[in-house]
C-alpha cells in the first residue's frame, strides 16, 4: 500500500493481486469498518479514496473471490476546520500549534491566529493582524507572524498582545528563523529578506515571483530551503546558503508549499509528486517519495511529541508519522 498515512478523503493505492473487476464489478475496499470510494480498478493495483474515518483502520480488499489481507492505514484526525491557513502552524515547545485564519487579501478576518493545545482544544489567540501568514518561533519561544497585506512582521506576546517588530517587507509570506536568532521573511514578489537580532534588514537572496507565497525551512548547516510555488507542474525546492548563494535543490514537483526538515536531514514538503498530492519526503540524495495521501495541503511542521501537524486550506489535522523534527533551538 502507498502511502501508508492519509489525510481523509486521500487517494491510496493498493499493489498485489486479484485485485481487477470480477464479472464486471468492482471490489469493495473498506478502511476501519467503513466503506471506501474505488478510483481506479486492475487486476494488480487498485486506488481508492480514504473516507472520513478519524483514527488509524486496517484496509481489506473484498470482492467475489474473498476477502485480502487487512493492511493498517494511519488516517490524519481533524484539530480544527473552517480556517484559513495559507502555509505551515506553528508547534511551541509545550506542543500548542498555532495556525493562521489568514482571509482574501486586504479583508479583516475576525480572528487572526488560533491556538490549539495538545489536547485538542481551540482558542482564539490573536485578532486584528490583517492577512496573517507566515508563523515562526524565535530561540527566546516567542512567536512571530507575517502581514502579507502590509509587508509587515509582528511579534506576539504569550498573552496574544502584538507589536511591530519590522516594515517593509513587500508581500510578506513565509517566516522562519535560524539558531542565532537571524529572520528569514519572504517577500512573494522576488526577495527574501534577512532580519538580525538588532533588526537590520539585509536582502539576503532574490527569486523568481511566486503566485501565492514563499515557504521555508532551514537545517542545521544555515541552509534555507524556499518553495515558490507557480503554475507549473516541474517545480523546484531551492537552496540558499549562508552567504547568499543559490541553487535548484530539488526539481520535479507540482505546486510545492510548506515544508519542514526531519532530526535526520529528510525534507517534508506538501506538494504534488508523480500526479499524487500530499507529504513528500525528499532524502538529502533527493530521493522523493510519498509519505501520506492528501489533497489541499498547504503545510506541515512536526511537535515535540512526535506527530506531525498538517495544514490544509481550511483545516488542521495531526497525524503520528514516527518522525522526529529538527530542533534548531
Amino acid at each position: 500500500m502507498s502511502p501508508l498515512a492519509a489525510l481523509p478523503f486521500g487517494e491510496v493505492e493498493l499493489s498485489g493481486h486479484g485485485l481487477g473487476p470480477q464479472n464486471g464489478r468492482l471490489p469493495h475496499v473498506v478502511v476501519g469498518g467503513q466503506p471506501a470510494r474505488v478510483l481506479m480498478s486492475s487486476p494488480e493495483r487498485l486506488a481508492f479514496r480514504v473516507p472520513a474515518i478519524t483514527a488509524a483502520g486496517l484496509v481489506e480488499v473484498r470482492s467475489q473471490a474473498g476477502t485480502s489481507n487487512a493492511v493498517g492505514l494511519n488516517v490524519a484526525r481533524s484539530l480544527a476546520d473552517g480556517l484559513h491557513p495559507v502555509t505551515s502552524p506553528a508547534v511551541s515547545r509545550s506542543g500548542m500549534v498555532y495556525t493562521t485564519v489568514s482571509g482574501p487579501r486586504g479583508k479583516q478576518t475576525p480572528v487572526s491566529i488560533l491556538r490549539i493545545s495538545p489536547d485538542g482544544r481551540t482558542t482564539p489567540f490573536v485578532s486584528g493582524i490583517l492577512n496573517a501568514t507566515g508563523l515562526a518561533f524565535s530561540p527566546a519561544g516567542d512567536l512571530y507572524v507575517t502581514s502579507r497585506a502590509e509587508g509587515t512582521v509582528y511579534r506576539v506576546s504569550a498573552g496574544g498582545e502584538f507589536e511591530k517588530y519590522a516594515e517593509g517587507m513587500g508581500v510578506a509570506t513565509g517566516a522562519v528563523f535560524d539558531a542565532e536568532g537571524n529572520l528569514y521573511v519572504g517577500d512573494r514578489s522576488g526577495t527574501i529578506f534577512k532580519i538580525d537580532a538588532e533588526r537590520q534588514i539585509f536582502v539576503h537572496a532574490t527569486l523568481e515571483p511566486s503566485v501565492a507565497a514563499y515557504h521555508m525551512a532551514i537545517n542545521a548547516e544555515g541552509t534555507l530551503f524556499v518553495t515558490a510555488p507557480t503554475l507549473s507542474t516541474n517545480e523546484a525546492i531551492w537552496a540558499i546558503e549562508s552567504n547568499g548563494d543559490t541553487r535548484v535543490w530539488y526539481r520535479g514537483l507540482g505546486r510545492p508549499q510548506g515544508l519542514a526538515i526531519s532530526s535526520e536531514g529528510d525534507l517534508y514538503v506538501a506538494a504534488c509528486l508523480r500526479g499524487r498530492h500530499g507529504l513528500v519526503r525528499i532524502t538529502p540524495g533527493g530521493v522523493a517519495s510519498l509519505m501520506l495521501a492528501g489533497g489541499n495541503l498547504v503545510g506541515v511542521a512536526f511537535s515535540p511529541a512526535g506527530t506531525a501537524v498538517l495544514t490544509t486550506s481550511d483545516a488542521v489535522f495531526e497525524v503520528d508519522l514516527h518522525v522526529e523534527g529538527l530542533n534548531l533551538f
